[in-house]
């Protein structure tokens, strides 16, 4: 499963985007996709950010010098680390700092 971060999805609108040829990419492979409830929704696959995601989010947000600005990828960090997928974005230098805590770039 690929979660999307909300600069893909913003993508999406401008035909012909590295985010746009990307989904189309995925979707054209039968890749599932979803997005965090944090970023926005998404053919109505909303995944919850519940207590296991918050705890995450908060030990990714100590464990990475409490990046300011950062507590947002923190949220979505945790939404995609739990069910092992991987996050789709453009600015893949604000997540790389979690890489060694699970998460997987697409």
């Amino acid at each position: 499963m690929i979660h999307l971060d909300t600069n893909h999805l913003i993508g999406l609108l401008v035909r012909g985007s590295a985010p746009a040829v990307d989904v189309d990419k995925w979707l054209a492979a039968d890749e599932a996709m979803a997005v965090s409830a944090v970023a926005f929704v998404i053919r109505s696959r909303v995944v919850p950010f519940g207590q296991p995601e918050a705890v995450l989010a908060a030990g990714l947000f100590n464990r990475t010098a409490r990046r300011r600005g950062s507590r947002f990828d923190c949220f979505i960090a945790a939404t995609a680390i739990l069910p092992n997928a991987e996050v789709a974005t453009i600015n893949q230098s604000d997540f790389k700092v979690f890489v060694p805590h699970g998460l997987k770039l697409k």
